[in-house]
């Protein structure tokens, strides 16, 4: 998608629940509408425009009796959530020094700040369109004071976008569109990366703790309406953040575009 220690909580022992349990967590979680690591707990408010619930409605109306969303609506939840994690990592970038980031970390989050704009063009060029460009967060500002906020706020995104993203996998194929079934496995290959990177940095033993990426969403269809009652999609005075474009430029990330070997 081109615009968060298990999902939705941090991971701070080993072992990983079970696929069922996992998931009921998930939507436990986001049904609190909090990241609950370490005893942490937010209440969400339930102010959201109708408008825009409209909109999450119609992004997931073709799929409510269905487990297969609509290619233009995934394609538009796609590039909403990458809209998404361009904010967060562009804030979280902007605080880098607040959240003792070393110069390493910055340039990994720099390079994954900069994936995320290139996939929420790839999703604009693809007839994607936006569901909304504000944001708020569970933990609000302080997302980006806290180094373990923001790193369970990045591994509960990171979470749900793996999912999403590989449900998107069988539902382009499932539509007769392998091409973009690949190109979005290619995506969710990348967001794994990113949640290891986020796991790596809040210093989460292992990095790479799964051996199999959970799917913890039925379809595409379910992920605004989960992102939202996460408490991501909530903007208020206080916790408003706006997407604004990130420039691409780094000699360091390549595969700028879908790149596969053709079968013959």
């Amino acid at each position: 998608m081109d615009e968060v220690r298990e999902i939705p909580t941090p991971e701070l022992k080993s072992g990983s629940p079970q696929p069922e349990a996992a998931r009921r967590a998930l939507l436990k979680g986001v049904a609190l509408g909090a990241v609950a690591g370490a005893g942490l707990g937010t209440a969400l408010s339930t102010t959201v425009s109708s408008a825009f619930l409209g909109q999450v409605a119609h992004a997931a109306s073709s799929a409510s009796n269905s487990c297969v969303t609509p290619i233009k609506d995934i394609f538009t939840i796609a590039r909403t959530a990458e809209r998404l994690a361009v904010t967060f990592y562009s804030n979280g970038l902007r605080r880098a020094y607040r959240l003792g980031l070393t110069w390493r970390e910055i340039a990994a989050l720099e390079a994954a700040l900069i994936e995320e704009q290139i996939h929420e063009n790839f999703f604009a060029q693809a007839g994607g369109d936006v569901l909304t460009s504000e944001f708020s967060f569970p933990h609000g500002e302080e997302t980006f004071e806290n180094l373990r906020l923001f790193i369970e706020t990045q591994q509960q995104l990171e979470g749900v976008f793996d999912s999403a993203f590989l449900s998107a996998v069988r539902e382009l194929a499932q539509q007769n569109r392998p091409d973009l079934a690949q190109i979005a496995a290619q995506i969710a290959t990348v967001e794994a990366e990113h949640r290891a990177l986020g796991r790596f940095i809040g210093r989460l033993d292992p990095a790479d703790n799964w051996a199999f990426s959970p799917v913890l969403v039925a379809k595409v269809g379910d992920a605004p309406a989960l992102v939202q009652k996460a408490g991501y999609l909530n903007p208020r005075p206080g916790n408003r953040f706006v997407y604004h474009p990130v420039d691409t430029t780094d000699r360091g990330v390549t595969y700028r575009t879908p790149y596969a070997v053709a079968c013959s």
